[in-house]
């Protein structure tokens, strides 16, 4: 019933800036200035992906260029001292690399980003070779959706669906990907549904009811006023 949803493949960036690795890491850090990126993908020769170095492991170099550990920050840090001596994009890497295909959905691609509190991800075939990558501002362009598009979607996806007349009238109204759905509904419990299904429609900011039974006064008439 409810419309095709965007997948990573909709959104991903297929130029993407890969090293291999051997590649030293002054030349990670001009390559990551130059092209305005966190991360980088680490690729085989045959480009399958083999680990992600981003902004976050070139860091500890440093960090701790000019200290002297103690032993505890020494045990308790000792993944960042590791990469403070690293020369190569393999000895920076974190790997295996976190990694998506492009027929996952933007809600899904969404949270595996969130859990692993990752900027962006590398997008592989089957076969672990590099198709594109995905970032956050990537999964946020279905909030460039316009009001008119989310609009015909709730009316056609979930209005004719729950609400179909003659019974039923119901208006949708959106701005700012605020949906708004306004009238006459024969059966109120449906509304819970409704919310559900409209906030799942791809550029919806928030949802807001006014959906009463046949026969009942709307908000703005006095139900108590002598017909």
């Amino acid at each position: 019933m409810h419309g095709t949803p965007h997948m990573v493949g909709d959104v991903m960036t297929r130029t993407v800036a890969t090293v291999g690795r051997g590649t030293a890491f002054k030349e990670i850090v001009q390559l990551m200035r130059d092209r305005r990126i966190s991360a980088v993908p680490v690729v085989e020769e045959d480009g399958r992906v083999i680990g992600v170095v981003s902004e976050a492991d070139l860091l500890p170099k440093e960090e701790f260029r000019d200290s002297d550990p103690d032993r505890y920050t020494q045990l308790r840090r000792l993944a960042d001292l590791a990469k403070a001596g690293a020369v190569t994009a393999e000895e920076l890497m974190a790997s295996p690399a976190l990694t998506v295909r492009s027929g996952v959905t933007l809600a899904q691609a969404a949270r595996t980003m969130a859990r692993a509190k990752v900027k962006r991800l590398p997008v592989v075939d089957a076969d672990g070779v590099l198709e594109g990558i995905v970032s956050r501002a990537d999964l946020l362009k279905v909030f460039l959706r316009t009001d008119e598009e989310i609009a015909e979607e709730v009316r056609r996806e979930v209005v004719a669906y729950l609400f179909p007349p003659p019974v039923s009238a119901v208006r949708v109204n959106v701005r700012d990907g605020v949906v708004r759905l306004g009238g006459r509904v024969r059966d109120t419990s449906l509304v819970p549904v409704a919310a559900r299904l409209v906030r799942a429609v791809e550029g919806v900011v928030s949802v807001d009811f006014d959906l009463t039974p046949p026969g009942t006064a709307p908000e703005s008439e006095d139900a108590s006023a002598p017909r």
